[in-house]
């Protein structure tokens, strides 16, 4: 691929996979204020971490593992029937400093490398339009990236995560309750999209209420189920998923 510069990380599976089984793409943010440290960890043997993507602030693409290993980016991760998505998916990084550090709106430059790297990976392995997922869709105990300004909406015009089709006003449903019916329904439509219901404590199922809304309703992200998070989720099933 043009314009991508090598910077190999040791930290990878050594055996070669078959590309058949790359299915998804997992989004990230580094969670580090320098960039520069950010590609010392991932590439540092202690850190047990890497990605095989790295894309900095100015927009410039860095092939950390080459697509056929495995690299370690995914961690404890859960989505369909999928368990531990590393062998699975393509790991692609973005630089921000992240949640604890300031969280910033991702530069345009990234957000036009990553069109272009993302382009390239779906057609070269296929990869469908609801297998591209953030890192706290597959782990939502642990993980917030990449968080609610990455830019779902718009990269789903290019088929690239699904997205819901709904007037304006669905807005007006926000904050109003739902009954214990209405709460099932939502769970229901949750693991038809992919999130895993494998836990029942209140404390897991709170995450994934908030990975859901950070992806697909980040106006307000608190973790309680109210009748606009319904009716998206009812609507992502219904056409986000054909």
């Amino acid at each position: 691929m043009k314009n991508i510069k090598p910077i190999y990380s040791i930290n990878f599976d050594k055996i070669a996979r078959n590309p058949k089984n790359i299915i998804y793409l997992i989004y990230h943010y580094t969670g580090m204020k320098s960039e520069n440290n950010a590609i010392k960890r991932l590439s540092n043997k202690n850190s047990k971490v890497s990605c095989h993507y790295f894309i900095r602030k100015s927009g410039t693409i860095i092939n950390m593992v080459p697509d056929k290993y495995i690299a370690w980016h995914a961690g404890i991760s859960c989505w369909r029937k999928h368990r531990n998505l590393n062998d699975k998916s393509v790991g692609i990084e973005i630089q921000n400093a992240g949640h604890s550090n300031h969280y910033s709106q991702f530069s345009k430059k990234q957000i036009k490398s990553l069109l272009y790297l993302t382009k390239i990976l779906k057609k070269k392995y296929n990869i469908k339009t609801k297998n591209f997922l953030g890192h706290s869709d597959i782990a939502p105990e642990r993980k917030k990236d990449p968080g609610e300004k990455f830019p779902w909406k718009y990269l789903s015009k290019y088929k690239i995560g699904i997205w819901y089709n709904l007037p304006k006003k669905v807005s007006k449903l926000r904050n109003i309750e739902v009954s214990n019916n209405e709460i099932k329904l939502f769970y229901f439509y949750l693991n038809k999209i992919g999130y895993c219901l494998q836990k029942k404590q209140s404390k897991y199922l709170k995450s994934i209420i908030k990975a859901f809304q950070r992806r697909y309703r980040s106006k307000i992200i608190n973790g309680k189920i109210d009748k606009e998070c319904l009716e998206i989720a009812k609507n992502l099933v219904k056409c986000g998923l054909n």
